[in-house]
C-alpha cells in the first residue's frame, strides 16, 4: 500500500528521501521490524483475548512428561503470525507483483483451513478436528492455483543474458537479455544445475506438461504443509525451524532477484523475485516474534492455524524461486518428522499382519516424541533440532557456489 505512494512521491514530486522505498533492503528491514512489533507488542493482548474466549488446547494423554501442564494453554496463536505476515507485506511490498499476490493468497487460504480445524477442535469439542480429506482438498486447491499461475502467468519468467553482467568503474553494464517463459528449476550439487520440466516431461505430450507441473506443485505444498503441522508438537520447534528456513529462503530470494549476484553465483536470475525478500522478512519476524511467547514453557500454541500456513508458505516460496528440489535438505526437519511417522505406521501395520502384533521402530512418532520418551528435556530437544536445521540451511546455501 505504501509502495505506490512513495513511488509517486519520488518520481513525480521528487521529494528528497522518498526514494529509499525503492530499495528492497530498506523495505525488508521495515517489514521484519513491523512484524516483530505486531507479535511482541500486541501478542500479550491477543493471548488475553484468546483466554477470554476460553480457546484452550485440549491435550491427549500420550504419557509424556510435562504434558498435563499444557492443558488449557491458549491455542490459535497462528492468527497472531498471520497478522504479522500480512500487515507488513501489504504495507511494504509491491502488490502488483505476482509472487507476492500468490503468497498472500497462500497465507490466507491455508490459515483459514487451519483455523477451521482448530475451531472444530475447540468450540465443537471434536478432538479429531477437520476431517483429513477436507484438509487435503484445501491443500490441493491452493496447489492448483499456485501451479497454474506459475505455469501460465506471463510475468513468471527467467532472464537469460547473452553475456555476463559486469561492472566497469562503478557503472553496471547490462548486456542484451531475453525474458524466457521456461519451466526450469535448480538441481542441487550438480554443475550446470538446471532441470527443465518441459524437456523432462515433453515426451508425454505438450498438453500433459502443465498438468504434471501442477501435480508437482500440489505434492510439494501438501507435503511441506503437513510436515510443518507434524513438527508442531513441542514448544518452539515449528516456529524456530520455520524462521531458520525462512532466512535461507530470504537469501535465495535476494540473490535470485539481483542480476549481478545471480550471474556471479551461477544461479537463475528471476525478474521481480527480489520482492519476495520483503515477504520472507515479515515471515521471519512473525516466527521470531511468536517464539517470544511460544518458547518453552509456551504461553500460546499456534495450532493448525499457524502450522499448516507455515509449511505451505515455505513450499510456495521454494517453488517461486525454482528451489523446490532443495526442500528435502532445506526443510530436512519437516521431512524427518514426516518420514518418522510414515515408517512407524508402515512398520506397525506390516508386523501386525506378519507376526500378529504390531511392533514399533521408535518409542513414539513423530521423532521429537521419541526423544521425549527417552527422557530428554523438551527444551534440549528443540535446541538440538534447531542446530540441525541451521546446518541443513547452511548446506542448502552452500550449493550457491557449486558451478
Amino acid at each position: 500500500m505504501l509502495y505506490p505512494i512513495f513511488d509517486y512521491l519520488d518520481r513525480v514530486l521528487d521529494i528528497p528521501g522518498t526514494g529509499v522505498f525503492r530499495y528492497i533492503s530498506f523495505r525488508a528491514g521495515m517489514a521484519a521490524v513491523f512484524s516483530l512489533i505486531i507479535t511482541i507488542t500486541f501478542g500479550q493482548n491477543i493471548i488475553a483475548w484468546i483466554r477470554k474466549k476460553q480457546i484452550g488446547e485440549t491435550v491427549r494423554d500420550l504419557g509424556l512428561d510435562g504434558q498435563t501442564q499444557k492443558k488449557g494453554t491458549p491455542t490459535m496463536g497462528g492468527l497472531m503470525m498471520i497478522a504479522a505476515i500480512l500487515i507488513p507485506t501489504l504495507l511494504f511490498a509491491n502488490l502488483n507483483n505476482v509472487y507476492i499476490l500468490l503468497l498472500l493468497i497462500t497465507t490466507v487460504w491455508l490459515g483459514a483451513i487451519g483455523f477451521l480445524d482448530d475451531y472444530i477442535k475447540v468450540f465443537r469439542k471434536n478432538k479429531e478436528g477437520l476431517a483429513g480429506r477436507f484438509k487435503i482438498v484445501g491443500q490441493v486447491g491452493i496447489g492448483i492455483i499456485v501451479g497454474a499461475t506459475l505455469y501460465y502467468n506471463d510475468d513468471v519468467v527467467i532472464r537469460e543474458f547473452s553475456t555476463p553482467v559486469s561492472i566497469e568503474e562503478g557503472v553496471v553494464e547490462t548486456p542484451s537479455f531475453q525474458d524466457v517463459k521456461a519451466l526450469k528449476t535448480t538441481i542441487p550439487f550438480l554443475k550446470n544445475n538446471e532441470l527443465d520440466y518441459e524437456r523432462l516431461l515433453g515426451f508425454l505430450g505438450e498438453s500433459m506438461v502443465p498438468v504434471l507441473y501442477i501435480l508437482v506443485a500440489i505434492f510439494i505444498i501438501t507435503a511441506v504443509s503437513n510436515g510443518a503441522n507434524i513438527t508442531d508438537g513441542i514448544d518452539g520447534l515449528a516456529a524456530g525451524t520455520s524462521a531458520i528456513i525462512g532466512l535461507a529462503i530470504a537469501i535465495f530470494a535476494y540473490l535470485s532477484g539481483n542480476a549481478i549476484f545471480s550471474q556471479y553465483l551461477n544461479i537463475m536470475y528471476i525478474p521481480n523475485s527480489g520482492e519476495l525478500v520483503i515477504f520472507a522478512s515479515a515471515f521471519i519476524g512473525a516466527c521470531i516474534g511468536f517464539l517470544w511467547y511460544n518458547a518453552y514453557p509456551a504461553q500460546v500454541f499456534m495450532g493448525d492455524t499457524g502450522s499448516l500456513m507455515l509449511g505451505g508458505v515455505i513450499a510456495v516460496l521454494a517453488l517461486t524461486l525454482r528451489k523446490e528440489l532443495l526442500i528435502p535438505i532445506m526443510c530436512g526437519i519437516f521431512v524427518i518428522e514426516n518420514v518418522s511417522v510414515m515408517l512407524q505406521v508402515s512398520y506397525f501395520k506390516y508386523t501386525r499382519k506378519k507376526y500378529g502384533e504390531g511392533r514399533r521402530i521408535f518409542l513414539m512418532s513423530p521423532l521429537h516424541h521419541h526423544y521425549q520418551k527417552k527422557g530428554i528435556p523438551e527444551a534440549k530437544i528443540v535446541t538440538r533440532f534447531w542446530i540441525v536445521g541451521i546446518l541443513l540451511a547452511v548446506i542448502s546455501l552452500a550449493t550457491l557456489k557449486l558451478r
